[in-house]
Protein backbone atom coordinates (compact mmCIF):
# COMPACT_ATOMS: atom_id res chain seq x y z
CA UNK A 1 0.00 0.00 0.00
CA UNK A 2 2.64 2.49 0.97
CA UNK A 3 4.69 1.83 -2.14
CA UNK A 4 1.63 2.23 -4.37
CA UNK A 5 0.74 5.57 -2.80
CA UNK A 6 4.21 6.89 -3.48
CA UNK A 7 4.02 5.71 -7.08
CA UNK A 8 0.67 7.44 -7.63
CA UNK A 9 2.16 10.67 -6.32
CA UNK A 10 4.82 10.51 -9.03
CA UNK A 11 2.26 9.94 -11.77
CA UNK A 12 0.05 12.79 -10.59
CA UNK A 13 2.97 15.11 -10.46
CA UNK A 14 4.02 14.28 -13.99
CA UNK A 15 0.50 14.45 -15.39
CA UNK A 16 -0.60 17.68 -13.70
CA UNK A 17 2.42 19.70 -14.78
CA UNK A 18 3.26 17.97 -18.09
CA UNK A 19 6.98 18.05 -17.32
CA UNK A 20 9.59 15.37 -16.54
CA UNK A 21 9.56 16.11 -12.81
CA UNK A 22 7.75 15.42 -9.59
CA UNK A 23 6.41 18.72 -8.28
CA UNK A 24 5.63 18.77 -4.57
CA UNK A 25 3.70 21.78 -3.34
CA UNK A 26 1.92 20.05 -0.47
CA UNK A 27 3.04 17.61 2.20
CA UNK A 28 4.74 14.53 0.77
CA UNK A 29 5.87 11.75 3.13
CA UNK A 30 7.57 8.38 2.80
CA UNK A 31 6.48 5.96 5.52
CA UNK A 32 8.56 3.26 7.22
CA UNK A 33 9.65 0.59 4.72
CA UNK A 34 8.37 2.76 1.86
CA UNK A 35 10.44 3.27 -1.27
CA UNK A 36 10.32 6.16 -3.71
CA UNK A 37 12.39 6.02 -6.86
CA UNK A 38 13.14 9.11 -8.92
CA UNK A 39 13.71 8.63 -12.63
CA UNK A 40 12.84 12.29 -13.21
CA UNK A 41 13.61 15.61 -11.56
CA UNK A 42 12.27 16.72 -8.17
CA UNK A 43 10.89 20.21 -7.66
CA UNK A 44 10.18 20.64 -3.96
CA UNK A 45 8.11 23.67 -3.00
CA UNK A 46 6.29 21.89 -0.18
CA UNK A 47 6.95 19.94 3.00
CA UNK A 48 9.05 16.83 2.37
CA UNK A 49 10.97 16.32 5.60
CA UNK A 50 9.11 13.77 7.76
CA UNK A 51 10.37 10.69 5.98
CA UNK A 52 11.30 7.09 6.67
CA UNK A 53 12.08 4.44 4.09
CA UNK A 54 14.22 4.85 0.99
CA UNK A 55 14.55 7.50 -1.71
CA UNK A 56 16.48 6.45 -4.80
CA UNK A 57 17.77 8.36 -7.82
CA UNK A 58 18.05 6.15 -10.87
CA UNK A 59 18.68 6.29 -14.60
CA UNK A 60 21.36 6.73 -17.26
CA UNK A 61 21.22 10.55 -17.44
CA UNK A 62 21.46 13.32 -14.87
CA UNK A 63 18.63 14.35 -12.56
CA UNK A 64 17.99 17.61 -10.73
CA UNK A 65 16.64 18.54 -7.30
CA UNK A 66 15.34 22.10 -7.02
CA UNK A 67 12.64 24.13 -5.33
CA UNK A 68 12.06 26.58 -2.52
CA UNK A 69 12.37 24.06 0.34
CA UNK A 70 15.09 21.53 1.16
CA UNK A 71 13.93 17.91 1.28
CA UNK A 72 15.06 15.76 4.21
CA UNK A 73 15.34 12.03 3.50
CA UNK A 74 15.96 9.00 5.71
CA UNK A 75 17.81 6.53 3.46
CA UNK A 76 19.12 7.58 0.05
CA UNK A 77 20.50 5.58 -2.85
CA UNK A 78 22.07 7.01 -6.00
CA UNK A 79 22.44 4.93 -9.14
CA UNK A 80 22.11 7.70 -11.69
CA UNK A 81 25.09 7.56 -14.02
CA UNK A 82 24.78 11.22 -14.97
CA UNK A 83 24.64 12.31 -11.35
CA UNK A 84 22.14 14.36 -9.37
CA UNK A 85 22.50 18.13 -9.59
CA UNK A 86 21.48 19.84 -6.38
CA UNK A 87 19.99 23.28 -7.02
CA UNK A 88 18.72 23.18 -3.47
CA UNK A 89 20.35 21.46 -0.51
CA UNK A 90 19.38 17.91 0.45
CA UNK A 91 19.66 16.37 3.93
CA UNK A 92 19.78 12.72 4.97
CA UNK A 93 19.10 11.30 8.44
CA UNK A 94 20.44 7.78 8.06
CA UNK A 95 22.27 5.98 5.23
CA UNK A 96 23.44 7.13 1.82
CA UNK A 97 24.27 4.30 -0.54
CA UNK A 98 26.63 5.44 -3.31
CA UNK A 99 26.33 3.12 -6.33
CA UNK A 100 26.99 5.26 -9.41
CA UNK A 101 26.81 8.94 -10.20
CA UNK A 102 27.71 11.95 -8.04
CA UNK A 103 25.65 14.34 -6.00
CA UNK A 104 26.83 17.58 -7.61
CA UNK A 105 26.68 21.11 -6.24
CA UNK A 106 27.87 24.37 -7.77
CA UNK A 107 31.11 25.19 -5.91
CA UNK A 108 30.54 28.87 -6.61
CA UNK A 109 27.39 28.58 -4.43
CA UNK A 110 28.62 27.14 -1.11
CA UNK A 111 25.15 27.58 0.40
CA UNK A 112 24.16 24.47 -1.57
CA UNK A 113 25.32 21.17 -0.10
CA UNK A 114 24.52 17.52 0.54
CA UNK A 115 24.04 17.30 4.32
CA UNK A 116 24.63 14.36 6.64
CA UNK A 117 22.59 14.97 9.79
CA UNK A 118 23.37 13.58 13.26
CA UNK A 119 24.05 9.82 13.09
CA UNK A 120 23.94 9.85 9.27
CA UNK A 121 26.54 7.75 7.45
CA UNK A 122 27.29 6.42 3.98
CA UNK A 123 28.55 3.33 2.15
CA UNK A 124 29.88 2.56 -1.32
CA UNK A 125 31.68 5.84 -1.98
CA UNK A 126 34.13 5.59 -4.89
CA UNK A 127 35.59 7.43 -7.86
CA UNK A 128 32.30 6.93 -9.71
CA UNK A 129 29.98 7.90 -6.87
CA UNK A 130 30.58 10.62 -4.25
CA UNK A 131 29.83 14.30 -3.60
CA UNK A 132 31.31 16.53 -6.28
CA UNK A 133 30.86 19.85 -4.51
CA UNK A 134 30.03 20.72 -0.91
CA UNK A 135 29.16 18.05 1.63
CA UNK A 136 28.19 19.04 5.16
CA UNK A 137 27.53 17.31 8.46
CA UNK A 138 25.94 18.36 11.73
CA UNK A 139 25.83 16.88 15.22
CA UNK A 140 28.91 14.70 14.74
CA UNK A 141 32.40 14.79 16.22
CA UNK A 142 34.29 12.59 13.77
CA UNK A 143 33.35 12.40 10.13
CA UNK A 144 34.79 11.54 6.73
CA UNK A 145 33.61 13.85 3.96
CA UNK A 146 33.10 11.74 0.78
CA UNK A 147 34.10 14.59 -1.51
CA UNK A 148 36.01 14.73 -4.78
CA UNK A 149 35.87 16.07 -8.30
CA UNK A 150 34.37 14.65 -11.46
CA UNK A 151 37.18 12.09 -11.76
CA UNK A 152 38.26 10.99 -8.28
CA UNK A 153 37.11 10.78 -4.69
CA UNK A 154 39.40 12.79 -2.37
CA UNK A 155 38.01 12.37 1.14
CA UNK A 156 38.88 14.51 4.15
CA UNK A 157 38.70 12.99 7.65
CA UNK A 158 37.71 15.45 10.39
CA UNK A 159 38.41 14.52 14.01
CA UNK A 160 37.15 17.24 16.37
CA UNK A 161 37.60 17.85 20.07
CA UNK A 162 33.82 18.21 20.51
CA UNK A 163 30.63 17.69 18.53
CA UNK A 164 30.31 19.99 15.53
CA UNK A 165 27.09 21.95 15.25
CA UNK A 166 27.89 22.23 11.54
CA UNK A 167 30.86 21.61 9.27
CA UNK A 168 31.24 21.72 5.51
CA UNK A 169 33.85 20.59 3.00
CA UNK A 170 34.58 20.57 -0.74
CA UNK A 171 37.53 19.40 -2.83
CA UNK A 172 39.11 21.40 -5.67
CA UNK A 173 41.50 19.94 -8.23
CA UNK A 174 42.88 23.40 -8.93
CA UNK A 175 46.00 25.48 -8.47
CA UNK A 176 45.36 27.68 -5.39
CA UNK A 177 47.23 30.48 -7.17
CA UNK A 178 44.41 30.52 -9.76
CA UNK A 179 41.24 29.19 -8.09
CA UNK A 180 37.93 29.26 -9.91
CA UNK A 181 35.75 30.43 -7.01
CA UNK A 182 38.13 32.29 -4.66
CA UNK A 183 40.64 35.09 -4.72
CA UNK A 184 44.21 33.83 -5.30
CA UNK A 185 46.22 32.19 -2.52
CA UNK A 186 49.84 32.93 -3.43
CA UNK A 187 51.85 29.79 -2.65
CA UNK A 188 55.05 31.85 -2.40
CA UNK A 189 53.79 33.61 0.74
CA UNK A 190 54.95 31.04 3.27
CA UNK A 191 57.48 30.70 6.12
CA UNK A 192 61.14 29.94 5.37
CA UNK A 193 60.72 26.59 7.10
CA UNK A 194 58.33 25.48 4.34
CA UNK A 195 59.91 24.33 1.08
CA UNK A 196 56.75 24.44 -1.06
CA UNK A 197 52.94 24.44 -1.09
CA UNK A 198 50.99 22.24 -3.50
CA UNK A 199 49.81 23.89 -6.70
CA UNK A 200 47.64 20.94 -7.76
CA UNK A 201 44.72 20.67 -5.32
CA UNK A 202 43.12 21.97 -2.14
CA UNK A 203 40.17 21.50 0.19
CA UNK A 204 37.78 24.10 1.59
CA UNK A 205 36.80 23.16 5.16
CA UNK A 206 34.48 25.09 7.48
CA UNK A 207 33.99 24.48 11.20
CA UNK A 208 34.29 26.21 14.56
CA UNK A 209 35.57 23.32 16.71
CA UNK A 210 39.30 22.65 17.17
CA UNK A 211 40.07 19.61 15.04
CA UNK A 212 42.67 17.60 13.19
CA UNK A 213 42.30 16.60 9.56
CA UNK A 214 43.69 13.67 7.64
CA UNK A 215 44.34 14.18 3.93
CA UNK A 216 45.35 11.45 1.50
CA UNK A 217 47.20 11.76 -1.77
CA UNK A 218 47.71 9.72 -4.91
CA UNK A 219 49.82 9.93 -8.06
CA UNK A 220 47.73 12.86 -9.34
CA UNK A 221 48.83 14.92 -6.33
CA UNK A 222 52.42 15.04 -7.69
CA UNK A 223 53.98 15.20 -4.23
CA UNK A 224 57.34 14.07 -5.59
CA UNK A 225 57.64 17.45 -7.34
CA UNK A 226 58.01 19.30 -4.03
CA UNK A 227 58.98 16.73 -1.40
CA UNK A 228 61.72 14.11 -1.28
CA UNK A 229 60.25 12.02 1.53
CA UNK A 230 56.93 11.37 3.22
CA UNK A 231 58.23 12.55 6.60
CA UNK A 232 58.57 16.11 5.25
CA UNK A 233 54.95 16.33 4.06
CA UNK A 234 52.61 18.43 6.21
CA UNK A 235 49.20 20.05 6.04
CA UNK A 236 49.23 23.72 5.07
CA UNK A 237 46.45 26.29 5.50
CA UNK A 238 45.88 29.81 4.16
CA UNK A 239 45.35 31.82 7.35
CA UNK A 240 42.60 34.43 7.06
CA UNK A 241 44.16 36.88 9.53
CA UNK A 242 47.82 36.59 8.47
CA UNK A 243 46.97 36.36 4.73
CA UNK A 244 49.66 33.74 4.19
CA UNK A 245 50.23 30.01 4.21
CA UNK A 246 50.95 28.56 7.64
CA UNK A 247 51.91 24.97 8.52
CA UNK A 248 49.20 22.96 10.30
CA UNK A 249 51.64 20.26 11.25
CA UNK A 250 52.29 16.58 10.74
CA UNK A 251 51.30 14.36 13.67
CA UNK A 252 51.12 11.18 11.57
CA UNK A 253 52.04 10.23 8.02
CA UNK A 254 52.29 7.02 6.03
CA UNK A 255 52.68 5.52 2.59
CA UNK A 256 55.01 6.72 -0.13
CA UNK A 257 55.10 9.69 -2.49
CA UNK A 258 52.64 8.00 -4.87
CA UNK A 259 49.98 7.20 -2.27
CA UNK A 260 49.73 8.00 1.41
CA UNK A 261 48.21 10.18 4.10
CA UNK A 262 49.11 12.92 6.57
CA UNK A 263 47.34 14.09 9.73
CA UNK A 264 47.56 17.68 10.92
CA UNK A 265 47.98 19.10 14.39
CA UNK A 266 44.82 20.58 16.00
CA UNK A 267 43.52 23.84 14.51
CA UNK A 268 40.23 25.71 14.05
CA UNK A 269 39.04 25.24 10.44
CA UNK A 270 37.31 28.62 10.25
CA UNK A 271 40.67 30.34 10.83
CA UNK A 272 41.76 29.17 7.37
CA UNK A 273 40.36 29.70 3.89
CA UNK A 274 41.67 26.50 2.31
CA UNK A 275 44.06 23.66 3.17
CA UNK A 276 46.41 21.49 1.12
CA UNK A 277 49.78 19.73 1.22
CA UNK A 278 53.15 21.33 1.85
CA UNK A 279 56.69 20.17 2.53
CA UNK A 280 59.23 21.15 5.15
CA UNK A 281 62.42 22.77 3.95
CA UNK A 282 65.32 20.32 4.04
CA UNK A 283 67.48 21.16 7.02
CA UNK A 284 70.87 22.34 5.88
CA UNK A 285 74.08 21.99 7.84
CA UNK A 286 74.03 24.54 10.62
CA UNK A 287 76.12 27.56 9.71
CA UNK A 288 78.18 29.07 12.52
CA UNK A 289 80.81 31.80 12.66
CA UNK A 290 83.83 31.83 14.98
CA UNK A 291 85.53 34.42 17.12
CA UNK A 292 88.51 35.80 15.22
CA UNK A 293 92.11 36.89 15.79
CA UNK A 294 94.10 39.30 13.60
CA UNK A 295 97.65 40.62 13.96
CA UNK A 296 98.34 43.07 11.10
CA UNK A 297 102.16 43.15 11.46
CA UNK A 298 103.10 42.27 7.88
CA UNK A 299 104.27 38.71 8.55
CA UNK A 300 101.63 37.27 6.24
CA UNK A 301 99.79 35.50 9.07
CA UNK A 302 96.41 36.81 10.24
CA UNK A 303 97.16 40.20 8.71
CA UNK A 304 93.48 40.75 7.86
CA UNK A 305 90.06 39.53 8.97
CA UNK A 306 89.09 36.57 6.83
CA UNK A 307 85.56 35.07 7.05
CA UNK A 308 85.30 32.23 4.48
CA UNK A 309 81.59 31.64 5.18
CA UNK A 310 80.74 34.97 3.53
CA UNK A 311 81.37 33.28 0.17
CA UNK A 312 77.93 31.70 0.66
CA UNK A 313 76.32 35.14 0.81
CA UNK A 314 77.98 37.74 -1.44
CA UNK A 315 75.31 40.21 -0.34
CA UNK A 316 76.44 40.82 3.22
CA UNK A 317 77.27 43.55 5.71
CA UNK A 318 80.03 43.65 8.35
CA UNK A 319 80.11 46.07 11.28
CA UNK A 320 82.85 46.17 13.97
CA UNK A 321 82.54 47.94 17.35
CA UNK A 322 84.98 48.59 20.17
CA UNK A 323 84.29 47.75 23.83
CA UNK A 324 82.55 51.11 24.35
CA UNK A 325 80.09 50.40 21.55
CA UNK A 326 81.72 52.83 19.09
CA UNK A 327 81.50 51.66 15.49
CA UNK A 328 85.00 51.51 14.00
CA UNK A 329 84.45 49.65 10.73
CA UNK A 330 81.62 49.08 8.27
CA UNK A 331 81.61 47.32 4.90
CA UNK A 332 78.90 46.07 2.54
CA UNK A 333 79.76 42.90 0.60
CA UNK A 334 82.88 42.33 2.72
CA UNK A 335 85.89 40.60 1.12
CA UNK A 336 88.84 40.56 3.58
CA UNK A 337 89.30 44.36 3.73
CA UNK A 338 89.68 44.84 7.51
CA UNK A 339 93.34 45.17 8.55
CA UNK A 340 92.83 46.97 11.84
CA UNK A 341 92.19 50.39 10.26
CA UNK A 342 88.93 52.27 10.90
CA UNK A 343 86.93 53.43 7.90
CA UNK A 344 84.17 55.20 9.82
CA UNK A 345 84.08 58.97 10.39
CA UNK A 346 83.73 59.19 14.18
CA UNK A 347 85.79 59.75 17.33
CA UNK A 348 88.53 57.22 16.52
CA UNK A 349 91.92 58.58 17.71
CA UNK A 350 95.19 58.17 15.76
CA UNK A 351 93.29 56.79 12.79
CA UNK A 352 96.39 56.60 10.64
CA UNK A 353 98.34 54.20 12.88
CA UNK A 354 95.38 51.86 13.22
CA UNK A 355 93.06 50.82 15.98
CA UNK A 356 94.50 50.04 19.40
CA UNK A 357 95.10 46.49 20.47
CA UNK A 358 92.22 44.89 22.27
CA UNK A 359 88.86 43.12 22.08
CA UNK A 360 86.24 44.12 19.53
CA UNK A 361 82.91 42.62 18.52
CA UNK A 362 81.34 42.20 15.11
CA UNK A 363 77.83 42.00 13.61
CA UNK A 364 77.34 40.26 10.25
CA UNK A 365 74.22 40.18 8.09
CA UNK A 366 74.14 37.49 5.38
CA UNK A 367 71.28 38.74 3.22
CA UNK A 368 71.28 35.87 0.70
CA UNK A 369 70.68 33.35 3.49
CA UNK A 370 68.56 35.63 5.68
CA UNK A 371 70.98 35.01 8.57
CA UNK A 372 72.57 37.28 11.18
CA UNK A 373 75.58 36.66 13.43
CA UNK A 374 77.59 38.41 16.09
CA UNK A 375 80.82 37.52 17.85
CA UNK A 376 84.24 38.76 18.98
CA UNK A 377 87.59 39.44 17.44
CA UNK A 378 90.93 40.22 19.11
CA UNK A 379 93.29 42.72 17.51
CA UNK A 380 96.94 42.33 18.44
CA UNK A 381 99.68 44.74 17.46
Amino acid sequence: MKRSAAFIAILVGLSAFAQPALYNSGNLRIHDQGQLGFHANLINDGIFDDNLGLVGFYGPSFLEVSGALNPVFFDVEIAADGGVILNTSVSVRNNTNFVSGDFRTNKAQPQLFYEFLQDAFFVGESNISKVDGYASMSGQQTFTFPVGDVTEIRPLILNSEAVNAFSKCAYFYEDPNFPSTFSPFNTQIRPRTVEAVSTFEFWRLEGTVTSTVTLSWNARSNLSLFSEEVGNILVMGWNKAARQWLPLGNTAAGGDLNAGFVTSAPFVPDDFEIITFGSLAIAEELLTLDNYYISPNGDGINDFLQIPELDQSPNNRLEIYDRRGLKVFQMDNYQDQFTGISNVENMVLNRGIGLPEGLYYYIISMDDLDLNFQGFLFLER
